[in-house]
């Protein structure tokens, strides 16, 4: 007997292409369901043990190398998508092979960059974030975890790319179980800041190396033993284009990071450790708005992608279409939930001493809940070969985020921030939507 399934989701399944993008979706999601379930008990054992203020401190270690990481980065996972991908349609292996090297060795130089700036930034780094000049060692030393990331994004561009999606959801989880394991050994021991530091990086090492080997065994199962001498002169002709993408994408990656992605660090800076700790809390709750979202557009980036390359516009506009659909479907409710229970979570899993956090956590949700829909907006952007508008959107967003940080921080304090956060959500991912729907227009109602 054959199952039945409802009307509404038989016809999203009878489309091609957007099957494959909810079963790569699938293997992600169960990987970031299983992962984030336990990243929420990491954090709450973390939490609970370090206090508001150590914990505060770790988040600064964490996200100052990894900011300090993907600046030295180009993104390379988006240029693999977007030019390794098009190469292999196309049939040819040999530049395929070539752009997976050229990005490997740009990620390397990248990689030695990042670590030079965390080694060097970090007395700064402990001052000024985490308040505690004695702390830089800790800086440095966590940021030893770039070394095992020499050819990630790469790597992760490739495994998208072949359909591996159940590679990455493996990795994941086994990296959110591991560190699970030994924050939940160090919270019964009752451990200090630097025995969960430690936890955290034999984490990312192990999911960096696991997620590197994979792809290398990628690249040489699909162009031979020998694909890593693959001369890079058969780019000359595209080298421009490679270049300016890997650039604008860097360069957008930079803005993000001092816009949207350093938040904790911020707060630090500007209110302390304390409440940064409350305002990591409130970001690690609206993790759950996010955790459907966020593994759609790594698999709806490779499909896009090869859509457009061969102009069938009308599946693209159907995957937009029914992608933000099915999101607004899951955001809308567990908003309300968290509007209507945040502080009961808040007390239940984090303690009293965390409900401070409310009013960040009701403004995130608010604004995560516009993004989760429009969550295709970068990705159908660099499908579309419009690397460099997001950029310069982005760049505006940024100015007058930082400006009015400087000027709304000391007044309002966490809640600024979450405001500041959401408002330039809105105005970056708006008008890259508006960009795609432009070009869309443009483009004929019938695939050919």
């Amino acid at each position: 007997m054959s199952l039945k399934l409802p009307a509404p989701l038989a016809r999203l399944l009878e489309n091609e292409l957007l099957s494959r993008i909810i079963k790569n979706t699938g293997y992600l999601l169960s990987a970031t369901g299983l992962s984030a379930g336990m990243s929420v008990f990491q954090s709450i054992f973390a939490a609970r043990l370090l206090g508001p203020a150590s914990f505060g401190i770790l988040g600064a270690i964490t996200q100052f190398t990894s900011v300090a990481n993907r600046f030295a980065s180009f993104r390379m996972n988006e240029l693999v998508v977007r030019y390794v991908g098009k190469y292999q349609e196309d049939g040819d292996l040999l530049r395929a092979a070539a752009v997976f090297k050229m990005a490997a060795l740009l990620e390397v130089g990248g990689s030695l960059i990042a670590l030079a700036l965390i080694w060097g930034l970090a007395p700064l780094g402990a001052q000024y974030f985490a308040q505690d000049a004695n702390l830089a060692r800790w800086f440095q030393l966590y940021g030893l975890i770039v070394i095992a990331n020499f050819i990630f994004e790469t790597a992760s561009g490739l495994l998208q790319i072949f359909d591996r999606f159940r590679i990455i959801a493996a990795a994941t989880v086994a990296q959110s179980a591991i560190t699970l394991v030994l924050i939940l050994g160090i919270f019964i021991a009752k451990g200090d800041l630097a025995a969960v530091i430690i936890a955290y990086m034999v984490g990312k090492i192990a999911y960096s190396l696991s997620i590197s080997t994979a792809a290398l065994f990628e690249a040489r199962r699909n162009w031979g033993s020998v694909w890593w001498r693959t001369p890079l002169g058969i780019l000359k002709s595209e080298r421009r284009s490679l270049l300016t993408f890997a650039f604008s994408t860097n360069l957008s990656s930079t803005i993000s990071l001092i816009a949207k992605d350093s938040e904790v660090l911020w707060v630090s800076a500007f209110l302390g450790p304390t409440q940064a700790g409350l305002y990591k809390t409130a970001l690690a709750i609206t993790n759950l708005l996010q955790l459907p979202i966020s593994p759609l557009p790594k698999a709806t980036y490779p499909e896009l992608a090869r859509e457009i390359a061969r102009r069938n516009w009308e599946n693209v506009r159907y995957v937009l279409r029914q992608g933000s659909r099915l999101a607004a479907i899951y955001s809308i409710p567990v908003t309300l939930g968290l509007i209507v229970f945040g502080e009961w979570i808040l007390e239940i899993s984090y303690g009293a001493q965390y409900l401070p956090a409310y009013p960040a956590l009701v403004v995130l949700a608010l604004g995560f809940t516009f993004v989760n829909i429009f969550y295709w907006n970068r990705v159908a952007l660099l499908s579309l070969s419009r690397p460099v508008f997001p950029t310069v959107i982005n760049a505006i967003g940024m100015i007058l985020k930082v400006t009015a940080i400087f000027w709304l921080a000391e007044r309002f304090g966490a809640l600024a921030f979450a405001s500041l956060l959401i408002a330039y959500y809105v105005f970056t991912n708006g008008a890259a939507v508006l960009r795609v729907f432009a070009d869309l227009r443009t483009r004929p109602r019938v695939s050919v």
